[in-house]
């Protein structure tokens, strides 16, 4: 069991999880973020590999990767922050690398899992990497070292697959609140019957749900129907207007998570 599935067992609603872009808004800034993360209350974080063709990502998400990769920032340099950061004590809040499939490939995918294991990663998601070829080719270097695979599914995924990718995961499944970019403002309250269908298929795997959550508000609405939800280009906003990282996410935070509203 790692972080990611002790978080789970500890926390079942009400699960936040930040997303955040390596080396911005400087180089050096992923401990600081990391650090300020943790000690404000995230329960979960995603950091993010920049990449120059980021399909999946809304414009913020875009330029801070533009940001970092102009930084120098690096898979290989990303590597010795994590290392660094995780010798300094021990951490209780999981952490998961996202980004896409291509730098991984070149990094090569053998190093690439026992370097994030090292680095004191829980867990991967690379949208791009098909499902078929995670269980034929990768998933035995995954589970080697301990990383859990988490998949992506959206209001237009079967329920065949959505079974099949339950049945493949360890984590949680991650479920886009529409098939769009992030970033782009969601009516919630419009997606229920999509959160509904995943809540009544009583998966193995917690669910948390992304890609339009911004605010206290739209966090409320999707912890009714998931075990919590994923927040990036909001927090990235609040990082790009602040010259304090740790001030910036802990107003960040405690915006989020004061008294859940109700919807």
């Amino acid at each position: 069991m790692n972080r990611i599935e002790k978080l789970f067992l500890d926390k079942t609603k009400n699960v936040l999880s930040i997303y955040f872009t390596a080396g911005f808004p400087e180089l050096k800034d992923t401990q600081t973020v990391l650090e300020a993360l943790e000690k404000n209350g995230a329960d979960m974080i995603e950091i993010g590999m920049p990449y120059s063709d980021p399909l999946a990502d809304g414009p913020v998400i875009q330029h801070s990767g533009m940001i970092a990769l102009q930084n120098g920032m690096s898979i290989k340099l990303l590597f010795e922050q994590l290392s660094n950061y995780s010798s300094l004590g021990d951490r209780t809040v999981p952490h998961i690398l996202m980004g896409y499939l291509n730098p991984v490939l070149q990094y090569g995918i053998e190093k690439f899992c026992s370097e994030a294991h090292a680095a004191g990663i829980d867990g991967i998601i690379l949208p791009d990497l098909p499902m078929y070829e995670y269980e034929k080719e990768y998933r035995k270097v995954f589970e080697k070292n301990n990383l859990d695979f988490i998949f992506l599914i959206t209001p237009e995924t079967s329920e065949e697959r959505i079974r099949k990718i339950d049945e493949l995961s360890k984590g949680f499944i991650y479920a886009v609140s529409s098939s769009s970019i992030t970033g782009k403002d969601k009516d919630m309250s419009e997606q229920k019957n999509y959160f509904k269908r995943i809540e009544a298929m009583n998966l193995k795997n917690p669910v948390m749900i992304g890609f339009g959550i911004k605010d206290n508000k739209t966090f409320s609405q999707a912890c009714q129907h998931a075990a919590g939800a994923i927040i990036g280009t909001a927090y990235i906003k609040s990082l790009e207007n602040s010259n304090n990282i740790n001030s910036a996410t802990l107003q960040f935070l405690n915006s989020i998570l004061k008294p859940l509203a109700i919807a």
